[in-house]
């Protein structure tokens, strides 16, 4: 259908049929779901009628082929013009092969294979019968209390644009009426929700609009300028409002500013929420709020469906603004195809040969080894495969490995960590005893314990479970648990090597395991096909280059810490005892482990960094170059990292910001060089009137392999 067909079909609906549109229910609600009728429980909970059902726009969490056709099929028989049905569902990091969370997609810095995961993603998910995914997830996240951090790519506004970039690229493809093996991207939470204050699941976020639109906007405008057809509202405000009702953020910046002109979701029940926020005294004004700020689907709540009409017909708001939000809906049900073929790409078949394919299980490999980051080494790691090795500890024999949002993926498909690496140790002696996540019982202990008697060299498999972290999941103390640090001590005590890997969700507070291991290997909650992936890394048979996209503190008490925070008046110098400075009297200032960190079981040596000139203007940027050579005995990969410094601005700059990245594969004894060029418009930033321009004056580059660790050169920009 074009435009006009679709503006027509507008005006054959009743204003009751239009509003009913506006509304997204669980496939609870429909018939076909659990292959019977359908209880009038979940109807009667929310108080919608079986006609509001029968006309609803859209679904969310239900899956599978069959059941998907089953529940279109009767869907299109009581629509009475025959409009298929919307299939929505949160497919974050993998449908049924589940990959590496988000956040640890983010450490690989291997934006294809990013975007090669949300195309298997999605291609797993239309089979199934799903038509748009609530993904990427593009929050920027500078607290790791907050459980959703998993969700995110990282701390930084550069990285997170590039990823939001990537995962639209493989949801969404060239063309979605033309592949429909492909889902529609609904960025989301439009907007600043990864910013919650405490780092508290949905609190209040505060912030200037300057810091709004230099760190937390641009994942989201890069989303929507690589295509996304959806945007969700996030449940918290943004300068007093809730996101849902707030139509500077939604009419203002996303569709004025930004040409948006896709669909906008409010979040689960964001929309009647405002009430408990004190944005709204009822479900009516509730509405009416959501409506004039743009929102077009309001999720699992009815204040659209009990009030829009009387709001129409009390003149507080015009039908055109219904209207505008059907056209919007229905454009996007014709940009997947769905009035020409309902059922799209589900196909009980094709759901067999694609799902878990060794394909799709071969790219989870790659991604988990990829964003795996080895933090400490003394030398420890790799093992030597004829080394007897005691592997201990919550995660050395499960296979819950795959993390919160998996989706449709069951443990039952992942392979856990101790049967791959006893394949993989023929010549060796693996001996392996397990325990709980927050408690270890003295049998536990004693096993374990005995396990390591023979060994030569202790590996601890340590971290949260997944329900740690995720939505829901804030948490005050990231350490580990108790019990885990005591094992750790216990394991220390034997004198033996002890190299530890963490299963997690989230930056930790390290203390009571960094200072004790020998070795630590970040594996995050790594998918489908973790335990593969890990075992190879700490045999060595694949080089850890993974690079953390978000620092790790010393202490929660030193959050929110991240590498590209400004200066202050009164700045740490280093080596330095004076008081009256920025500083804690009790820790660094410091994070542990800085943005861009990660070591290799090889080495590496940076040359000169050498810059094209020592003056930049807008026609001509610089060329900068640093040669780095692989001075050890194995291949590896360095990720070569180049930030800016804007010495004098009009307001205060952050002190590092990362421009450019590139990753050289080196041989042993090669050596790659890092090419970057600089453009003037990269220096650009929001000033104190929002405008967005350079200044002229003094700047730093900085290279090398992390945000603390690099060389400098000055330059000027001349304007």
């Amino acid at each position: 259908m074009n435009d006009q067909q679709l503006l027509d079909l507008v005006k054959q609906m009743t204003r009751e049929e239009k509003i009913a549109q506006l509304l997204q229910l669980t496939g609870a609600f429909y018939e076909g779901f659990h292959d019977k009728e359908l209880l009038t429980g979940p109807r009667a909970e929310l108080g919608v009628s079986e006609e509001t059902v029968n006309a609803s726009g859209s679904a969310l969490n239900l899956s599978g082929a069959k059941t998907a056709i089953q529940v279109q099929e009767t869907y299109l028989k009581k629509n009475r013009l025959g409009i298929p049905l919307l299939i929505m569902a949160d497919v974050v990091h993998g449908y049924k092969t589940i990959f590496p969370i988000p956040l640890a997609i983010g450490c690989s810095w291997d934006l294809p294979l990013a975007e090669q995961s949300a195309e298997i993603a999605a291609r797993e998910s239309a089979v199934s019968g799903i038509h748009v995914t609530f993904s990427p997830m593009v929050d920027l996240v500078r607290d790791p209390r907050w459980g959703r951090v998993m969700e995110s790519t990282g701390e930084d506004p550069f990285l997170n644009s590039l990823y939001a970039r990537a995962f639209v690229r493989g949801y969404q493809g060239q063309d979605l009426k033309g592949d429909k093996e492909r889902l529609a991207a609904c960025v989301k939470h439009f907007a600043a929700y990864g910013a919650p204050e405490g780092g508290r699941e949905y609190n209040t976020v505060d912030m200037s609009e300057r810091n709004l639109r230099e760190s937390y906007l641009p994942g989201y405008k890069a989303a929507v300028e690589e295509g996304a057809t959806m945007v969700m509202a996030s449940f918290n405000t943004v300068d007093g409002i809730p996101a849902s009702g707030n139509e500077k953020l939604m009419r203002g910046i996303l569709r004025g500013e930004w040409g948006f002109d896709g669909v906008i979701i409010s979040d689960w029940a964001s929309i009647r929420e405002m009430i408990a926020h004190g944005a709204s005294e009822d479900d009516r004004e509730a509405a009416l709020r959501a409506i004039r700020a743009g929102i077009d689907i309001e999720m699992m709540t009815p204040c659209y469906v009990h009030h829009l009409d009387d709001l129409v017909n009390e003149g507080e708001i015009e039908e055109n603004q219904i209207d505008e939000a059907v056209l919007r809906i229905l454009q996007l049900k014709e940009k997947l195809g769905l009035f020409e073929q309902p059922h799209r790409a589900a196909d009980p078949e094709r759901e067999n040969e694609v799902i878990l394919s060794a394909d799709h299980r071969k790219a989870a490999y790659e991604l988990a080894v990829k964003s795996s980051v080895l933090l400490k080494n003394d030398g420890t790691l790799p093992l030597r495969a004829h080394s007897k090795v005691a592997l201990v500890g919550p995660y050395a024999e499960t296979n819950s490995i795959l993390g919160w949002w998996s989706c449709e993926g069951n443990p039952q498909d992942a392979t856990p960590l101790a049967p791959a690496l006893r394949e993989r140790m023929q010549e060796g002696k693996l001996s392996v005893a397990s325990c709980g996540i927050e408690t270890i019982t003295g049998g536990e202990l004693a096993d374990m314990l005995e396990a390591t008697e023979s060994a030569d060299v202790l590996v601890v498999a340590l971290g949260e479970a997944a329900e740690m972290s995720g939505e829901g999941a804030a948490r005050t103390n990231i350490q580990l648990p108790k019990a885990q640090l005591e094992l750790v001590r216990r394991l220390k005590a034997t004198g033996k090597p002890l190299a530890a890997v963490l299963f997690n969700g989230r930056p930790l507070d390290l203390a009571g395991l960094f200072e004790e291991a020998d070795a630590v290997l970040e594996a995050w909650f790594p998918g489908t096909e973790g335990g593969a992936a890990i075992a190879d890394l700490l045999l060595g048979r694949v080089n850890p280059s993974g690079r953390l996209s978000m620092s790790f503190p010393q202490s929660v008490g030193q959050v929110p810490v991240y590498y590209n925070h400004y200066s202050t008046g009164r700045p740490l110098k280093a080596g330095s005892d004076e008081r009256y400075v920025s500083k804690y009297i009790d820790s660094p200032n410091e994070p542990l482990l800085p943005f861009g960190f990660g070591l290799s079981y090889t080495s590496f040596e940076y040359g000169e960094l050498l810059v094209s000139s020592d003056r930049m203007t807008k026609e001509e940027p610089l060329t900068v170059q640093v040669t780095v050579t692989n001075t050890g005995q194995r291949a590896g990969i360095e990720t070569v990292q180049l930030y800016v410094r804007d010495l004098s601005g009009e307001v205060v700059r952050p002190v590092r910001e990362l421009k450019a990245f590139t990753r050289l594969s080196l041989q042993p004894g090669e050596s790659g060089t890092a090419v970057f060029t600089l453009h003037e418009e990269q220096l650009r930033y929001h000033h104190s009137d929002l405008s967005f321009t350079s200044d002229p004056g003094a700047f730093r580059l900085y290279a090398g392999p992390n945000s603390r660790d690099t060389q400098e050169v000055a330059f000027q920009l001349i304007t």
